[in-house]
């Protein structure tokens, strides 16, 4: 199932993912700093929703309180919740 998490306080305006047998796959961001992006897309690759939330929220951009992979890392928490 496809997943789409509207992005807030950051550059990139959304993530998008795919949960299947417990595992990430097809992480996609819309906008933002595409290098670093892709980078965490690809690490996230294959690995636990809870994993990855364990490593990337609270992680913050500059003088930002947030980042991309925090909300990457929200978005995760609301698929696992059945919130989206």
């Amino acid at each position: 199932m496809t997943y789409t998490h509207k992005n807030k306080g950051v550059c990139s305006t959304s993530v998008s993912f795919d949960i299947e047998d417990g595992k990430v796959k097809n992480v996609e961001f819309v906008g933002g700093c595409n290098g670093n992006l892709k980078a965490i897309a690809l690490l996230s690759e294959g690995r636990t929703p809870e994993e990855l939330i364990a490593t990337l929220k609270g992680n913050t951009c500059g003088w930002k309180d947030t980042s991309c992979a925090d909300q990457f890392a929200k978005g995760l928490e609301e698929a696992i919740k059945g919130e989206n």
